[in-house]
């Protein structure tokens, strides 16, 4: 079992930049993939990034170069920056656990994070 808890979703004008955090805790290895997911108002919940437990880092092509992802395997902390906003990067942000190393299974999830960007 892993728990996630986000924070640093927020409010902002576009072009700002917010980031946010998730803390696991729950199990002692870290050999699972994370990543971050978004669900807007009558949207499905769609993969922002993820990153392999050797580091492999994939990206939505909506937020390439403008996002970054990172993680603290001593800290067990994931981190995601979010540079030059878009209102329609507006959604609630969850944080995510693999039970895998390379992100196919997601079976964990964060209760999310509100991120709005107002034009």
């Amino acid at each position: 079992q892993v728990q996630l808890v986000e924070s640093g979703g927020g409010f902002v004008q576009a072009g700002g930049s917010l980031r946010l955090s998730c803390a696991a805790s729950g199990r002692t290895a870290s050999n699972y993939a994370m990543g971050w997911f978004r669900q807007a108002p009558r949207n499905e919940r769609e993969l922002v990034a993820s990153i392999t437990w050797g580091n492999v880092e994939n990206f939505a092509e909506s937020v390439k170069g403008r996002f970054t992802i990172s993680r603290d395997y001593i800290r067990k902390m994931l981190y995601l920056q979010m540079n030059s906003l878009k209102p329609e990067d507006t959604a609630v942000y969850y944080c995510a656990a693999a039970r895998d190393m390379g992100g196919r299974y997601w079976d964990y999830w964060g209760q999310g994070t509100q991120v709005t960007v107002s034009s």
